[in-house]
Parts: structure tokens; C-alpha cells; sequence
């Protein structure tokens, strides 16, 4: 799918007002719905089934305020894990992190190096099966988990901000999208994020006294 430069530009510029106040993170993606339809052939029943498709937005937001610093927009079966380096990067392009707390579907050494280099801490959670082999960030964190594992689930539960963040934003704005081509569908997505962000702003003027200044023009 493509993307519209001017909105995911936008986007990004809309959080840069809360810079000072947002230095701890959570990632995740949710769906939302579209008017095309996925049909498949049902080999117990032998009948032909039919669902709305739908698209994953994967997004980071700051766990204060819910505002939305990265996001990416890509197909239903695109992979959680391999989205995380591209969003930490871009909100490290705005934002000073501090941390950054994900699910299990994000738990690699990759994503823990990709936080890591960037002078943040990962708090991923692990899958039963993980041994934290690997050496560095990786298996740092995996023995913190292990040996003070209090400590590292309040960090890590600092998530669930993400899926509050999702909830804000179907709530306002719906979950489904009726734009039909691939290009407005991705557009449309984004402005839901963009307009979620606004309503965020909004609020944050009023709760933490902010002047928010837009876009002004250079000095000659």
C-alpha cells in the first residue's frame, strides 16, 4: 500500500508539542475495517465464506498523554515485530526515550537492540519458551525479568496506555473506513490517527496550561 507523505508528515508534527512531557512509550497495531470483503472456499461445510477485510495500524504513543508519535499503516497479515525499529527511530527523531514497553508478539534481540542503540530501555514481555540466549540487551533484560520481576512488570505494564490510546481513537472515530481504494483507505486511517492527536492536544492545552504554536513562519 502506499502512503500519503503530507498526512504521515502531519501526524508527526502534531505531537511535537507534548516533546517535553512524553519520554516513556508503548507500541502495538489493531485493525481497522474496510469495505472490501475476503472470500475463502470452506472444505468442512463446502460452502464459500466472506468477511470484511482490514488493515493494521501500528502505532507508539507516549503512555501520559495517549499521543501518537510514529505510525505505520500496512495489509492485515503484515508482522508486528518487524514494524517496532521503524517506529522507535521515528519517534526518536522528536522525543528523548526513556523506555519502551511492548507484548510478547515484539520480543526479539533484534527490537531490543534497535530500543537499546537508541539509548532506551525495552521492556518486552517474554514468552515461556525464551531462554534470553543471545548475549546483550537481550539477555539483560531477560534475567532483570527474572530476578526482579515486580520491578520489571510496572515498567511494562505501562502498555496497556497503547490499547487505551486505540480505544480513544475507534471510540471518536469509528474502527471502520469506507474510502475503497488502497491509497485512501491508508489516507483515511491516518486521519484518524491525525484527529486523534488533535483531540489529545486539546485536552493537554487545558490540563497542562500549554500555548501551542503551529507551523510559524520564519523570520526574513
Amino acid at each position: 500500500m502506499e502512503t500519503d507523505c503530507w498526512t504521515i508528515w502531519r501526524s508527526a508534527q502534531s505531537s511535537l508539542l507534548l516533546k517535553s512531557v512524553e519520554a516513556d512509550f508503548a507500541v502495538d497495531s489493531s485493525g481497522f475495517t474496510t469495505c472490501h470483503f475476503t472470500r475463502w472456499f470452506d472444505h468442512k461445510y463446502g460452502i464459500v465464506k466472506q468477511q470484511h477485510d482490514w488493515v493494521k495500524c501500528h502505532i507508539m504513543c507516549g503512555v501520559k498523554t495517549n499521543i501518537v508519535t510514529a505510525v505505520e499503516i500496512h495489509g492485515r497479515n503484515a508482522s508486528d515485530s518487524k514494524m517496532l525499529p521503524a517506529l522507535v527511530t521515528t519517534t526518536a527523531e522528536n522525543f528523548q526515550i526513556a523506555e519502551v514497553s511492548a507484548d510478547k508478539g515484539y520480543a526479539s534481540r533484534a527490537n531490543a537492540d534497535a530500543i537499546a542503540k537508541l539509548g532506551a530501555t525495552p521492556y518486552i514481555s517474554f514468552a515461556s519458551s525464551h531462554r534470553g540466549n543471545g548475549g546483550g540487551t537481550w539477555t539483560k533484560m531477560y534475567h532483570y525479568f527474572q530476578c526482579r520481576r515486580n520491578d520489571s512488570l510496572q515498567h511494562y505494564h505501562k502498555r496497556s496506555n497503547v490499547e487505551s490510546t486505540f480505544s480513544m481513537m475507534k471510540r471518536k472515530f469509528r474502527d471502520s473506513l469506507r474510502s475503497k481504494t488502497d491509497v485512501a483507505i491508508v489516507n483515511e486511517t491516518l486521519c484518524k490517527v491525525l484527529s486523534h492527536n488533535l483531540v489529545v492536544l486539546i485536552h493537554e492545552m487545558h490540563e497542562l496550561g500549554i500555548d501551542p504554536v503551529f507551523w510559524t513562519e520564519k523570520a526574513a
